[in-house]
């Protein structure tokens, strides 16, 4: 009876704490407006901003996520000069806030090397590559650590059983640990692409917010609130709600399936 009474009250603080999430999304269906619901949500401005978020969001993950994947084997499995040091700049995204992020990836295409990549390869500033930029350092140092956890949980005597029967390392690398991780891998990526979606602070700050240009879902639902338009912004805000939810819940049935 002890024990039921303290999961009981063990599971009341999670009731508690999950309840404030629903009030929150319930709060928009107080400004729900079926006519105006789809009238924004058939919108040109509306429309682009979700395919431009969906695309970026996408392209970004699926770099990051490339790009993840050797560093994260790399922290995992093998001990270098500042490793440490490293490690800990991958954690820069987690501890600056997204808007200083963007403050100094803007600051950098100011200088004269950052002047000169825009001048001579593409326009970062005020434009989609600004976009893509902004949510790739945001997101890079999450998605190798979420991959790097996924590497941890391999044991290694796999790797060494490979060698053993002749792999090169890349080939017991290819054909043994990222089979397993593939899952934990996969897993990364939605969370990395959920991530970019909701991006809001680094994108502003360097791709700024033109419509029908550089305007993402959430640079359009704060544009909408700047504007003293709640409903619009409930319409905007339930999609991205939806994307959200969508995304988590196939995160979570991956997550109940064995990773590794």
């Amino acid at each position: 009876m002890k024990n039921h009474f303290i999961s009981f009250r063990y599971t009341i603080s999670v009731v508690g704490i999950s309840l404030i999430y629903v009030i929150l999304i319930a709060s928009l269906f107080w400004f729900y407006d079926k006519e105006k619901f789809v009238e924004i949500l058939s919108s040109d401005r509306t429309l682009y901003s979700l395919k431009l978020s969906l695309i970026c969001a996408t392209v970004v993950a699926l770099i990051s996520t490339i790009l993840a994947i050797p560093a994260a084997y790399a922290l995992s499995r093998y001990n270098f000069p500042l490793k440490n040091v490293m490690d800990t700049l991958l954690e820069l995204p987690m501890i600056v806030s997204p808007a200083a992020l963007g403050a100094m990836i803007l600051i950098f295409f100011n200088t004269r090397y950052g002047s000169y990549i825009q001048e001579h390869t593409v326009q970062v500033v005020f434009s989609i590559a600004g976009i893509l930029i902004a949510q790739l350092v945001t997101i890079l140092g999450i998605s190798i650590r979420l991959i790097k956890a996924v590497m941890d949980e391999i044991p290694l005597r796999y790797e060494h059983i490979a060698r053993t029967l002749g792999a090169t390392q890349w080939k017991a690398f290819r054909t043994v640990t990222l089979p397993l991780a593939k899952k934990g891998i996969l897993a990364a990526y939605l969370l990395a692409w959920a991530k970019a979606i909701g991006e809001f602070g680094a994108t502003i700050t360097v791709a700024g917010s033109m419509p029908l240009k550089t305007e993402t879902l959430p640079t359009a639902i704060y544009l909408r609130l700047a504007s003293a338009d709640i409903e619009g912004s409930v319409v905007l805000i339930l999609i991205i709600v939806a994307i959200g939810i969508f995304t988590l819940t196939i995160f979570r049935l991956l997550g109940h399936s064995k990773i590794v």
